[in-house]
């Protein structure tokens, strides 16, 4: 029997929007996921605190935008004691061995994900989906983690065997652009921008 396939897509959701949900939705149906668990962080540690609303209101906005069966709002990091997208994953895969798990991204965080903690470990531990995001898409491409691991990108023909592929492996998602950003909400409501 086929194990179940969740998509993890991991954030502030400082708030949550649209965005996430069309993400979401698009790995839902590009990947053949069977859900998606949206991993609201208790405190990202490369975003100030400045700014950061509560834990607890992030998870009740994330949960009201969610409006899908198939994404599960959780707090497993705060819960897990993690800090860091790399021993979160390890977390996960040892406490979920019958899981396939797929690491959810925007091209702006492949641009860079090089500056995150043990960056080259989340490779080796899941497979990894990128979303096209405006004005990131064609950098991120090129940029060092898109290098490093050019010889592990599946062609998008290859979406849906992306869950059941060994790690390292990644896919690039030419989705509809959707331009909404946390920052951007946050500026409209005058909360100062993240430096």
């Amino acid at each position: 029997m086929r194990r179940r396939r969740v998509g993890l897509l991991g954030g502030s959701f400082n708030p949550a929007h649209g965005g996430h949900l069309h993400i979401s939705r698009e790995a839902l149906k590009r990947l053949a996921l069977d859900e998606v668990w949206w991993l609201v962080s208790p405190q990202n540690p490369l975003k100030p605190r400045a700014g950061m609303a509560p834990l607890a209101e992030r998870l009740e906005t994330a949960r009201a935008v969610a409006r899908d069966r198939r994404i599960k709002v959780t707090d497993i990091e705060r819960r897990l004691g993690t800090v860091y997208t790399a021993d979160t994953l390890a977390a996960l895969t040892r406490r979920f061995p019958r899981l396939r798990f797929v690491w959810l991204m925007g091209a702006d965080n492949l641009l860079q994900i090089s500056r995150w903690e043990r960056w080259e470990n989340i490779f080796r531990l899941v497979p990894i989906a990128v979303f096209a995001r405006p004005s990131y898409s064609l950098r991120s491409l090129s940029g060092p983690a898109a290098r490093r691991y050019a010889r592990w990108r599946l062609p998008l023909r290859d979406a849906r065997r992306l869950a059941e592929t060994d790690p390292p492996a990644w896919v690039f998602l030419p989705v509809r652009l959707d331009p909404r950003s946390a920052t951007d909400i946050r500026s409209r409501r005058g909360v100062p921008a993240d430096p």
